[in-house]
């Protein structure tokens, strides 16, 4: 077992209630109510903003032109094709990209970005990947699910489900993955131990959007306050 399984192993209680979170099992039979979908949206568009720039910290921080140039594809490929995915849908919701750039983060897309954004700052390189890992592998791992399970008739799920489970999306991840996996043997004791850390708290983060998004929740404080 290499460094991703480990890591894996430790947030697998996570991933699986990922998988079975009411949110991603509507987006799998098509009966997720349409505003949970646009709030979803909305926010996982101002996310992406910030992931872009996560991997241009890992463009800064990369050894080598070869690994420079492959964050910066990352980069560019959340910049465009991610987020035209989104702006599409949302044209669906008359939302414009004005409209989407000018919405305000909730609470745990904030808490999220902010913590990815403080490990690329701080962190190593290993550190950046372990950290954007429960991103870029899980989402693989959750598409993939639904589409095995059978694609909805709602074509904006099935149009997410088909982005996120293809194999060009997963060829980013299984990168990811493996430049850790060549990582990880030149990490000290305590970096391996952020290693974890990072990874567990990014997969914590991300059942926490997927049921801040089913709750449409922007911040867990009374109204007002």
């Amino acid at each position: 077992m290499g460094i991703c399984d480990d890591l894996r192993a430790v947030s697998a209680a996570i991933w699986t209630k990922e998988r079975e979170h009411p949110f991603v099992r509507g987006m799998g039979d098509g009966s997720l109510a349409p505003e949970i979908f646009r709030f979803y949206l909305e926010q996982d568009y101002l996310f992406l903003i910030d992931y872009a720039k996560v991997f241009a910290w890992g463009v800064v921080k990369s050894p080598d032109l070869t690994t420079q140039a492959e964050f910066a594809k990352l980069c560019a490929e959340t910049l465009g094709v991610e987020m035209a995915l989104h702006r599409s849908a949302c044209a669906e919701f008359d939302l414009t990209p004005a409209d989407l750039e000018a919405a305000q983060p909730a609470q745990v897309t904030q808490g999220y970005t902010g913590h990815l954004l403080s490990v690329a700052a701080g962190g190593s390189l290993a550190e950046i990947v372990a950290a954007v890992l429960p991103c870029q592998w899980g989402y693989a791992e959750v598409a993939r699910h639904l589409k095995a399970a059978g694609l909805p008739a709602e074509p904006r799920y099935r149009k997410w489900i088909e982005m996120y489970a293809s194999d060009e999306f997963d060829a980013y991840g299984a990168w990811l993955r493996s430049m850790l996996e060549s990582l990880a043997p030149y990490c000290s004791g305590e970096e391996r131990a952020r290693l974890v850390d990072h990874f567990h708290n990014s997969s914590r983060w991300e059942y926490l959007f997927w049921e801040m998004a089913w709750r449409r929740e922007m911040w867990a404080v009374p109204e007002g306050d």
